[in-house]
């Protein structure tokens, strides 16, 4: 799953696979590898990905599809119970809305 998720920051990115390579200290032809999923990037290369683009481990290996880190700075996070009915969560995530909308003028 990694080398979609690769490709699609790298792209959306403008960059090249050379010019990634070169931020993350690799060959194009190891970029191509593992968007191909061919080879899979050793763990310190995953965190160097994870944080030039700025997005979580987690999403780079698909088992997220939320981009944003945990380690975000500019956002705090809420743990919901695991048994929230989807519509739960969305009413959470409304009233979230209003007192941020009610307090920040956001």
């Amino acid at each position: 799953m990694i080398g979609q998720r690769l490709r699609d920051l790298r792209e959306d990115a403008d960059l090249s696979q050379e010019e990634l390579g070169k931020i993350v200290s690799l060959s194009n032809h190891s970029i191509s590898s593992f968007e191909l999923d061919k080879n899979e990037p050793k763990d310190e290369i995953k965190i160097k990905i994870a944080q030039y683009f700025k997005v979580s481990i987690d999403y780079l290996l698909g088992l997220t599809n939320d981009p944003k880190p945990a380690w975000d700075n500019s956002m705090s996070y809420i743990r919901l119970p695991m048994n929230f009915s989807p519509e739960a969560r969305r009413e959470a995530e409304e009233y979230i809305k209003y007192l941020a909308q009610k307090h920040t003028g956001r």
